[in-house]
């Protein structure tokens, strides 16, 4: 209970010398679009992780979006565990709740990941974050919504009076973990589908948000991490994505490991598993997304 506390009440920016997350702050302070109401569940949130810092100099941030089929968040293994692994590598985190089902499904979840990455950009200074290297991590049903933002963008508007919304909502790189990618059967996650779209989505919005088939040039760099053994979200759908990127000649890596059930995180203390964060963290460094 102290602990919870302590973090409730450390203000926003303040670096945290217990390397935990800083309070849950809204998206929408004045309340989000499409809120049904004014409880946890109508309120999206960052929780910030900062990365030990020496001197001021700005650092790659990373927005991380569990899993949960749609209708759930996996915050521990999905959310604190990689916001843990980023703030090592001297990379800020922000470990994002979205709306999902029952409640909320397309275009809520979308817009409330969109508004993270503008909500980073626009709090930059305060976080000593580069608006010009903040990507996006999203497992599983999170994996669908990251490739969903880095396949739309809000190219923001500098006349809003909020001065979130004149941010660019274009992640500068991705990070997919056994994502889902089609909503068209056979490969598709039939509970994300649903949770997402409901029983008999029009099949036209089926084909819009299949991501592999919204790939283009401006897609960012992306890093794909999945496993053979996995039948929860079988790996076709890292392989079409993966493939869509290849066609637009989009900078990206694509990790298989044959073993490894769905929901493996940073894969635990399997000794094998546990190695593939390894080669993520050297991808970021390589690429200028995490301090060498």
């Amino acid at each position: 209970m102290l602990l919870f506390l302590l973090l409730e009440v450390l203000a926003p920016g303040q670096n945290n010398p217990l390397n935990q997350g800083v309070g849950r702050l809204p998206l929408w302070p004045q309340g989000a679009p499409m809120a049904q109401g004014k409880d946890e569940s109508d309120t999206p949130t960052i929780t910030v992780w900062q990365a030990p810092t020496t001197g001021k100099s700005p650092r790659p941030a990373v927005v991380i979006c569990p899993g949960g089929g749609y209708g759930g968040l996996a915050t521990g293994h999905e959310g604190k565990d990689p916001a843990e692994f980023l703030t090592k590598l001297g990379v800020q985190a922000f470990i994002l709740r979205y709306r999902h089902a029952p409640k909320y499904k397309h275009p809520v979840p979308m817009g409330d990941c969109q508004r993270a990455v503008q909500w980073v950009r626009a709090h930059a200074m305060e976080y000593q974050v580069d608006p010009t290297k903040v990507g996006v991590w999203g497992f599983s049903a999170g994996g669908h919504l990251v490739s969903t933002v880095s396949t739309r963008f809000l190219t923001g508007n500098p006349t809003s009076q909020d001065p979130v919304e004149r941010q660019s909502s274009r992640p500068d790189f991705s990070i997919l973990c056994y994502p889902v990618i089609t909503l068209e059967p056979p490969h598709t996650h039939m509970g994300s589908r649903k949770n997402l779209l409901g029983e008999n989505p029009d099949p036209e919005l089926v084909k819009k948000l299949s991501n592999h088939l919204q790939v283009g040039k401006e897609t960012p760099p992306t890093f794909v991490f999945h496993t053979r053994a996995d039948q929860a979200v079988v790996l076709k759908n890292s392989e079409l994505y993966t493939d869509a990127l290849k066609q637009a000649g989009v900078d990206h890596e694509f990790l298989v490991y044959e073993n490894g059930a769905h929901g493996v995180g940073l894969g635990g203390k399997d000794p094998v598993l546990s190695q593939w964060p390894a080669k993520l963290a050297a991808w970021l460094q390589t690429r200028g997304f995490a301090p060498q």
